[in-house]
């Protein structure tokens, strides 16, 4: 009777060629068989690929099982770890396995240590978990300060005995403590200088210890289109140091969310999440080509990141060593027009090779303002020229805003700007200077400033007041006629404020005993109290003038209230409302209501100097 046919596809036989390729990769050990079983030379039975038997060789059912080698790959390990960043980073070595026999007994023998390979970013050592406690301003309650909290992120050791980091990373800060790769110890770090628009901080040690057996991080060139790039840093998810890779995907002018400003930025398709923001991103040499600041949170993308470029972060250094402080990114000071249009060029007497922007609207406060007009159209800046749609040449194949030109200088640095008023070139010569805004977006540190005058709290429009106030989604939730102010007005002058009543405080044993006048450009709230009875509903208005004299900014309002010997206090206020107080009754309920709201002082120390 013929055998029956068995289920299973045969195995190809294998060629002369693929054994002897096997045959020397294979490293036969003392006491084991090429498959890495151990031998056993009592037993007559032939031991097959499968070591868990020890039966005569047959053929089982389906194609046949592929082993392990167990050659000792640890050349091929340091190849490895040369081209691929990610290979053996925080791995140990993987213990050896030696299958008996009989049975399926493993023995898992100890990992050998010295096969581990060598890191695949040299500067991997100079990356520091940075530890900061915050104790933010309230500025809804500018008197008093939120609880601490405590956040970690990263950094990373740079020439001079310095550390960077992200400015959001040491904002508002009270403690900042730094630890080393592979140390238990954590050092108390120094503040030097912190830059809001760029969000780069600038940090130093002063312990010894600290610096000992580091190498500072060398930066690299800007990198290319799909450059590839390494973030180092210490993320959520672990306590240990992370590495992710990708490449460069996009470089322009992006918008730094932390300082709300637009400078030159790096896209990666690295993760960047919370806790590697001031990590360094590495090329493929070791060398740093930006810092980790923020990433674009959505559900129609994926692993998007940004990286603050190289140049910006030179700026920022240099800046430090040259002025002793942090002074800040120039500006042009001017709002500028596209030129795309034909017949908008030609009614501007622009020739048909002449290309620029029109100015739209120039700063008040900006030096330019002395020498440029609106209508002017901006031909050149420092020799290189401008095109229609307001951008310069970069590279090869890449444009840029020139935007990217006025961010390499320093403040206070001059430039040529060529332009073309009413068909005729002009060239100036005008000095750089940083942008006053008329709504700030930060207050670099320092508390707010508030000002109390019969429980009504005045204090000074910022951006973190919006945001306290609305939430963080204040630039849709805030007033209109404010949101207008925060984007598009302009500061007349370099003092200027807008001032707002933040809340009026109660008391009860003054009512109907108050009268005042006020008159502002401010936003107002009021905590409720008798002596301003009826004004509670008015919040966050504008506030014009003080008894018909406009009000400049706080520090002029809490003179003009101070010293004045008129009866009533009357403040204009937006949509032509008015609050009225007589002016001794609400000086006489100003101490009570402190009193009342443990409030040390009815004014802010930066406005009795």
């Amino acid at each position: 009777m013929p055998e029956p046919r068995k289920r299973g596809r045969k195995p190809k036989p294998k060629t002369q060629t693929q054994t002897e390729t096997e045959s020397e990769s294979e490293t036969i050990m003392p006491g084991t068989t090429k498959n890495g079983t151990v031998a056993s030379h009592s037993l007559p039975a032939t031991t097959t690929n499968d070591s868990r038997s020890t039966s005569p060789a047959r053929r089982g059912r389906g194609r046949p099982k592929k082993m392990r080698k167990h050659a000792d790959n640890s050349s091929n390990d340091n190849h490895n770890s040369a081209n691929n960043t990610n290979s053996n980073v925080g791995h140990v070595a993987s213990p050896e396995r030696s299958r008996h026999g009989e049975g399926n007994d493993i023995t898992i023998l100890p990992p050998r240590w010295e096969s581990v390979a060598v890191k695949a970013v040299p500067s991997m050592d100079a990356v520091v978990k940075v530890f900061c406690v915050h104790t933010e301003p309230n500025f809804s309650l500018p008197w008093q300060r939120k609880r601490q909290y405590s956040s970690s992120s990263s950094g990373f050791i740079v020439g001079g005995r310095r550390v960077l980091t992200n400015a959001h990373s040491v904002e508002h800060h009270t403690q900042v403590k730094v630890k080393k790769r592979g140390s238990d110890t954590k050092y108390l770090a120094t503040v030097l200088s912190i830059g809001t628009e760029c969000d780069i901080a600038l940090l130093t040690v002063k312990d010894d210890e600290f610096w000992e057996g580091v190498s500072p991080v060398e930066f690299g060139d800007l990198p290319a289109l799909q450059d590839a790039v390494t973030v180092v840093g210490y993320p959520i998810g672990g306590d240990t140091i992370s590495v992710t890779s990708g490449v460069v995907s996009r470089m322009e002018i992006l918008s730094y969310v932390h300082g709300s400003t637009e400078l030159l930025g790096l896209q990666i398709d690295a993760a960047i999440n919370s806790g590697n923001s001031g990590g360094p991103a590495f090329n493929d040499k070791g060398k740093c080509v930006g810092i980790a600041f923020q990433s674009l949170k959505n559900d129609d993308v994926e692993n998007i990141g940004y990286v603050i470029p190289t140049p910006v972060i030179i700026h920022f250094i240099q800046d430090y060593e040259k002025n002793g402080a942090y002074t800040g990114f120039p500006i042009l000071g001017v709002e500028w027009q596209k030129m795309e249009n034909p017949d908008l060029r030609i009614s501007m007497g622009m020739r048909p090779g002449q290309k620029g922007v029109r100015i739209r609207r120039i700063e008040p406060t900006a030096p330019e303002s002395h020498v440029l007009k609106p209508s002017d159209i901006i031909l050149s800046f420092d020799g290189i020229d401008i095109a229609n749609d307001g951008t310069v040449p970069f590279r090869h194949g890449e444009r840029i805003g020139f935007s990217y030109l006025v961010s390499q200088k320093y403040t206070g640095d001059s430039a040529v700007v060529k332009v073309l008023r009413n068909s005729e070139v002009h060239e100036f010569n005008i000095k750089l200077s940083t942008h006053k805004r008329l709504i700030p977006a930060h207050i670099n540190g320092r508390p707010p400033s508030y000002y109390i005058i019969a429980g009504f709290v005045f204090t000074a429009v910022t951006a973190p007041y919006l945001r306290s106030e609305y939430g963080k989604d204040y630039e849709f939730d805030a007033p209109v006629k404010l949101l207008d102010k925060l984007l598009h007005a302009m500061a007349q002058s370099v003092d200027e404020q807008i001032v707002v009543v933040s809340q009026v405080l109660s008391l009860f044993h003054f009512l109907n005993s108050a009268f005042l006048v006020f008159r502002i450009t401010a936003s107002f709230s009021v905590l409720v109290a008798d002596i301003n009875i009826g004004y509670e509903e008015i919040v966050n208005t504008q506030v014009l003038a003080l008894n018909g004299k406009p009000v400049r900014n706080l520090k002029s309002l809490a003179d003009m209230v101070e010293s004045s010997e008129d009866e009533f206090l009357k403040f204009d206020l937006e949509y032509q409302q008015i609050v009225v107080l007589k002016s001794k009754t609400a000086k006489e309920a100003t101490s009570d209501i402190l009193a009342t709201h443990c409030i040390p002082s009815a004014m802010s120390g930066d406005l009795k100097t």
